[in-house]
């Protein structure tokens, strides 16, 4: 009588003595790494891949810029809608990977890979439209370098880190609205498309994403001032942004800046100067009247009606009851002999100073928050500055 047969334990291997076990396929059977440190996060999912080109509506006239194609899944799916796709590419290893992607067939003839680093070309290529599943680290540069172009392209849909999408479409009082919110906003209309999740990229990166579509502003309704310029301003107003605008443009290297760029636009005019020394005026090198600003601990807007008389003491009659009559002699002299400053003033910069100090009054935005602050406020506030000579390009 034969034994009975039992059932194999569980995992046990099935395979007959000369039978080859079937490989297992690696984890990561790419052809070659993807590099991190590029922000190579391929979107792996065909119908976000879809939407994106969707959003462009794009015309068969179109020549559209993408940045970073990785291995062409949007590159493939735009250059079967418009006339031509420019991929411009940092890693060697991918534009070789999505020019043989379309190779031998016709869409080979209407894509054109550049190799290299986008942010330091010295300008964007001409294009109707823009797309890209952009690397993070390049986010900001691309935002700007593309708002700065003299033609920009008629729409862009671009995938960023979520956080940095929220600054785009961010608004007056909003805790990540920035120099990037108000720059966006007034070059362009942004909208948001769509989130999309880490689990859609290969390798997952460590943030969710979104899809923005930005339409810069063209033609008639551009705004006729220069990028730089606007630019300028907003850079000073957003380096300390909870604080008021008065204290923005308080600091000395601001001050000095405006100086160099007032001579600039005085000698470009013929309009003298006098660059003279003006004696016996003291300052307080280390803390300028214009950057007084006292923050009340939970509430940065409220309690500073009197902020510079608390800073100096002024009109506080009641700590004087108290204080010994030497003391108050002490004082006394204090207050006639100030300090000379240890770098002399010229005429220049007291002009200077004091145009600064007319526009943001004249403005009524001294006591404002750059947080607080839209479009129009800096708008106004750069037309004031021009008005005054004082450029910042």
């Amino acid at each position: 009588m034969g034994k009975v047969k039992t059932p194999k334990r569980a995992g046990a291997s099935t395979l007959g003595p000369y039978e080859r076990k079937a490989a297992k396929p690696a984890a990561n059977s790419n052809i070659f790494r993807f590099d991190k440190d590029f922000g190579q996060h391929i979107l792996k999912n065909p119908g976000i891949s879809d939407a994106i080109v969707e959003k462009a509506y794009l015309k068969p006239t179109d020549v559209v810029l993408e940045v970073g194609p990785g291995t062409g899944n949007i590159t493939v799916r735009a250059l079967e809608k418009a006339k031509k796709v420019i991929a411009v590419e940092l890693d060697p290893r991918m534009g070789a990977e999505v020019t043989k992607r379309v190779q031998g067939t016709p869409l080979a003839k209407k894509l054109e890979v550049i190799l290299g680093d986008v942010i330091k070309m010295p300008e964007l290529p001409p294009c109707d439209a823009l797309i890209s599943n952009t690397p993070y680290q390049i986010s900001s540069p691309l935002i700007f370098k593309m708002l700065a172009m003299p033609n920009p392209p008629r729409v862009a849909v671009l995938m960023f880190q979520r956080e940095f999408a929220k600054r785009l479409v961010a608004k007056p009082g909003d805790a990540l609205y920035s120099r990037l919110s108000v720059n966006v906003n007034f070059w362009a209309t942004c909208k948001h498309i769509m989130k999309v999740g880490k689990q859609n990229f290969k390798p997952p990166p460590k943030v969710e994403s979104d899809v923005v579509r930005i339409e810069p502003l063209i033609g008639s309704a551009r705004p006729n001032i220069a990028f730089e310029e606007f630019d300028g301003l907003l850079r000073i107003a957003f380096n300390r942004k909870n604080k008021t605008l008065r204290a923005s443009f308080g600091p000395k290297e601001v001050l000095a800046m405006c100086e160099r760029n007032y001579k600039v636009h005085c000698s470009l005019n013929k309009i003298p100067i006098d660059e003279s020394i003006v004696e016996n005026v003291a300052f307080d090198d280390n803390v300028d009247t214009m950057d007084v600003e006292i923050d009340v601990e939970g509430d940065d807007d409220a309690g500073n009606d009197n902020s510079e008389e608390q800073w100096r003491g002024l009109d506080n009659d009641d700590d004087d009851e108290d204080m010994p009559a030497f003391f108050k002699e002490l004082g006394d002299e204090g207050k006639e002999a100030k300090t000379p400053s240890k770098h002399p003033k010229t005429k220049v910069a007291l002009i200077v100073r004091a145009k600064v100090e007319k526009v943001l009054t004249t403005t009524d935005l001294a006591d404002r928050r750059a947080r607080m602050c839209d479009q129009n406020d800096f708008l106004k506030l750069l037309i004031a500055f021009h008005e005054e000579g004082i450029h910042f390009s």
